[in-house]
């Protein structure tokens, strides 16, 4: 789970909808990857950065829960 990534969206007002559509994937689709069932590619990771969060360090947005070790940034 991408728990900075959830707070910077709360933070802002960005709601999952919003995020999927700006960067043009459906809502469970970007649920899924938020929780770590599925993996972001490289440009969904720049665009989410890039549109959303220009401010933010990537580094931090996409931090690991450390309590799900079997989550990958990119497949």
């Amino acid at each position: 789970m991408y728990r900075v990534l959830k707070g910077e969206m709360v933070k802002n007002g960005i709601t999952v909808r919003e995020l999927a559509l700006k960067i043009g994937i459906t809502e469970r689709g970007l649920r899924n990857k938020i929780n770590g069932k599925t993996s972001f590619s490289w440009d969904e990771v720049l665009k989410i950065k890039t549109e959303a969060f220009p401010d933010a360090l990537l580094e931090e947005l996409f931090q690991k829960d450390e309590n799900n070790k079997k989550q990958t940034l990119v497949r």
